[in-house]
């Protein structure tokens, strides 16, 4: 009898989840809150797009980019180099997946070499390798590091997690019942995860800060700012992260946390973790979500978020 072919490899070992770009129509607002307020650092600017780092060594963490509709732009991953993301783009030939740009060097901010796809829900995905050095920056200040995890909304979140394991080469480390599923390309416990929605879209991105002091007085410095979480500070479940969640000028959710949990990839075994708020809260500190950062988690059909009130940023009840 004819034996059973293996199943495809991945296209390629992902090192880090480098950086997000997000889609806005209130640039000039969103470049000033993740500058003066979120505490970001601006490498270059130019027309209808900002690109903006931490304290870690990525040339940028956050890409804004002026748009009719807001949402998530692209996701871009680390690959350890060129002759990576080549042999990516081959694999993904493969399984049928054209690249919409690449392999080649990338004429972009940032350079690199790499490619550009999409995944199964439309989302554009960059694997990317040699992109620019930048100079090194402290990390006293309560700034962010970087980006360190997105969260999407899924309508099939067992789709979506298939494509991200069998394609991307992304392990599960946890389950949040059926609901949320977490995934892994280092030791983090995740760098993406996904939320079963009625839609896809973008539900926050999280932030590295270096430690909980860091994420402490970073709070404290959006409270300077009249800013205070929607929901948090606490410490969740699953990932043992801290957590605090914030709306920017366009309605998209981001995120200060600290501690993700490390993963022993010879002794870690995924578990589905029950959806009860003190899962949700170890600490105890954040109470529930509010009905107002649940809608902006949640966003629209058409991928984008609610819109912020005139008059600012919602504020927990």
């Amino acid at each position: 009898m004819p034996q059973p072919s293996a199943p495809a490899p991945p296209i390629a070992r992902l090192r880090a989840l480098r950086s997000v770009e997000l889609l806005t129509p209130a640039f000039a607002e969103a470049a000033g809150f993740y500058e003066e307020v979120w505490g970001l650092q601006v490498v270059e600017t130019e027309q209808g797009a900002s690109w903006l780092r931490g304290t870690g060594e990525e040339h940028h963490a956050l890409q804004l980019t002026r748009s009719d509709r807001t949402g998530l732009g692209r996701l871009s991953f680390a690959v350890g180099t060129p002759a990576e993301v080549d042999e990516a783009a081959r694999r993904l030939e493969l399984r049928g997946i054209a690249p919409q740009a690449g392999p080649g060097p990338l004429d972009q901010v940032g350079g690199g070499y790499g490619l550009r796809f999409c995944d199964h829900e439309g989302r554009q995905i960059e694997l990317s390798a040699e992109t620019w050095a930048v100079p090194p920056r402290g990390r006293e200040a309560a700034v962010p590091v970087g980006v360190t995890h997105t969260v999407l909304n899924t309508t099939d979140i067992d789709a979506s997690v298939g494509f991200y394991r069998e394609v991307l080469g992304l392990r599960v480390s946890d389950w949040s019942e059926h609901q949320m599923a977490f995934l892994r390309c280092n030791a983090d416990h995740h760098c993406v995860a996904f939320n079963q929605a009625d839609w896809a879209s973008l539900n926050h991105v999280a932030y590295e800060m270096p430690s909980v002091d860091h994420f402490m007085r970073g709070l404290g410095r959006l409270r300077h700012h009249g800013i205070v979480p929607q929901w948090g500070p606490g410490r969740h479940g699953p990932g043992n992260n801290t957590f605090s969640y914030f709306t920017d000028p366009a309605g998209l959710v981001c995120e200060y946390t600290s501690e993700v949990a490390q993963v022993d990839e010879d002794r870690w075994i995924a578990k589905v973790w029950r959806r009860t708020p003190e899962l949700s809260d170890l600490w105890g500190t954040a109470g529930p979500p509010s009905p107002a950062i649940r809608r902006h988690m949640a966003g629209t059909a058409d991928g984008s978020p609610v819109a912020p009130p005139a008059t600012g940023q919602e504020v927990a009840a």
